[in-house]
């Protein structure tokens, strides 16, 4: 089988790679526990892949499948969500009896990421009748080899604890656990560049 095409894509692409996040992350569990009616869900992730991952648009660093069957929003060093704007959309479409763990979330996010410039990936996901086909695999590839390139670190949180070992596969290392009751877990990981991560295992031994 080729490997799939991909592309960078565009703002004006944001609508198509918002819906194939929606089909990605249907079933994910923190998403459907801070989005769980089905019309809360459809209504309300466009605007929060949107918000979250959006600046990747402005960056250049946003890939897709070439046919929107798989997408990745990559922030580059320096760059950062929308705080602002993110906090406005979950203060107006998260139920309040929620809204103070899902910001406790967040900033759990935040200690667990580097304080060295570091490239952030806030969202990735592939279409469900899509996958098994390494189309996630291929969109991190995409993206690393210009990271490694660059010499950089790269970090993502990963929703479920099933999603860590394809990142292991590419590099990445498990910090910990963000555990905010009654939220889901999620699992925040860290990739060195692959020479400091050689001279950190040396290290080690």
């Amino acid at each position: 089988m080729a490997p799939p095409v991909i592309e960078t894509v565009e703002t004006a692409d944001q609508d198509r790679v918002a819906e194939v996040m929606v089909l990605a992350f249907a079933r994910d569990p923190i998403t459907r526990w801070t989005f769980p009616t089905p019309q809360q869900y459809v209504a309300t992730f466009p605007d929060f892949v949107k918000t979250f991952g959006g600046r990747a648009f402005e960056c250049g660093t946003a890939h897709a499948i070439e046919d929107f069957s798989g997408a990745a929003l990559w922030l580059p060093p320096g760059t950062e969500p929308d705080e602002e704007a993110l906090g406005r959309l979950l203060e107006r479409t998260v139920d309040a009896r929620k809204l103070r763990v899902v910001f406790d979330v967040f900033q759990e996010m935040s200690r667990f990421h580097p304080a060295e410039p570091h490239w952030y990936l806030p969202l990735i996901g592939v279409d469900p009748a899509k996958q098994g086909k390494g189309y996630g695999a291929a969109l991190l590839g995409h993206a690393l080899e210009q990271i490694d390139r660059a010499g950089a670190l790269a970090y993502l949180d990963a929703t479920t604890r099933a999603s860590v070992p394809l990142y292991q596969r590419h590099g990445f290392e498990l910090l910990g656990t963000i555990e905010v009751p009654p939220a889901p877990p999620l699992f925040p990981m860290l990739r060195r560049p692959p020479r400091a991560a050689a001279s950190a295992a040396a290290a080690a031994d």
